[in-house]
C-alpha cells in the first residue's frame, strides 16, 4: 500500500491541486479496507455450525421374574399306573460275552505210508569179481624198477550193478608211491561181474583187490 501511495503522491505532484487528490485517494483506500474487514466478519458469523449428535438414550431392561416361593408347587410328575412300583428300578443288562477265536490246532505230520517208504536196500550175497579178459595187470613203473622197489598194494573197489568201478581206494600201501599210483590207475580201468543178491539180481558191491609188484 505504501508503494501505491508513494506512486500516487509522486504522480499528483505533476497535477494541479495534488494535495487534495492525495487526500481523496487515501479516503477511498480507507473505505475499501473497512469494507473488506466487514465482509470477513460477516462471513465468519454466517458459517454453518456442524450438527451436534445427540447422546444415545439409555437402554431399558425388563425386570427379572420373581423367584418362586417355598410354597409354590412345581409342575407335578405323572402319577404311576396301578400295580406299578413307585420306586425307580434300574435295569442292568449283562454284557455280551465275546469268546476268543479258537487257536489253530497244530497237526503232527503223518508218518509216510508203506507205499511211500524207501525201498529196501538189496543185500549182496555174491561179491563182484574182475573179468579176466578185461582186467590187465598194471605195468611196472620204470622209476620204481630202477630203484629196485617192490611190494603189494591192497585196493578197496566199489562196483555198481553194471560192473563199472565207482571208486578205487588204497587200503594198504606198498611203500612206493609210484607202485601205489600204478595200481590205482590200472584197476580204475577194469571191468567186473557185478555183485548178486539172493534172487540172482545184479546189485552194487565192494571187493578187495591185491596187486603184487615183484622184480624178476
Amino acid at each position: 500500500m505504501a508503494t501505491h501511495a508513494s506512486a500516487l503522491s509522486g504522480f499528483s505532484r505533476h497535477l494541479p491541486g495534488g494535495r487534495w487528490l492525495a487526500v481523496g485517494v487515501a479516503f477511498l483506500l480507507g473505505w475499501l479496507l473497512f469494507a473488506l474487514v466487514w465482509l470477513a466478519d460477516r462471513g465468519d458469523g454466517d458459517a454453518v455450525e456442524a450438527p451436534v449428535k445427540p447422546a444415545a438414550s439409555a437402554e431399558t431392561f425388563e425386570p427379572l421374574p420373581r423367584p418362586m416361593a417355598a410354597g409354590d408347587a412345581a409342575t407335578p410328575l405323572p402319577a404311576p399306573a396301578e400295580g406299578e412300583d413307585e420306586t425307580a428300578q434300574l435295569v442292568e443288562e449283562e454284557p455280551a460275552i465275546v469268546e476268543p477265536p479258537p487257536m489253530p490246532v497244530e497237526t503232527a505230520p503223518l508218518p509216510p505210508s508203506l507205499d511211500e517208504a524207501a525201498p529196501p536196500v538189496a543185500v549182496a550175497t555174491q561179491a563182484p569179481a574182475p573179468l579176466p579178459d578185461q582186467s590187465p595187470s598194471p605195468r611196472y613203473p620204470i622209476a620204481a624198477a630202477r630203484r629196485g622197489e617192490s611190494g603189494t598194494v591192497v585196493l578197496e573197489v566199489e562196483v555198481d550193478a553194471g560192473g563199472t568201478p565207482l571208486s578205487v581206494e588204497v587200503a594198504s600201501r606198498s611203500g612206493s608211491r609210484d607202485l601205489d599210483r600204478a595200481a590205482v590207475e590200472a584197476v580204475s580201468r577194469w571191468r567186473f561181474s557185478p555183485a548178486l543178491d539172493a534172487g540172482g539180481n545184479p546189485v552194487p558191491g565192494r571187493l578187495t583187490v591185491p596187486i603184487d609188484f615183484k622184480m624178476e
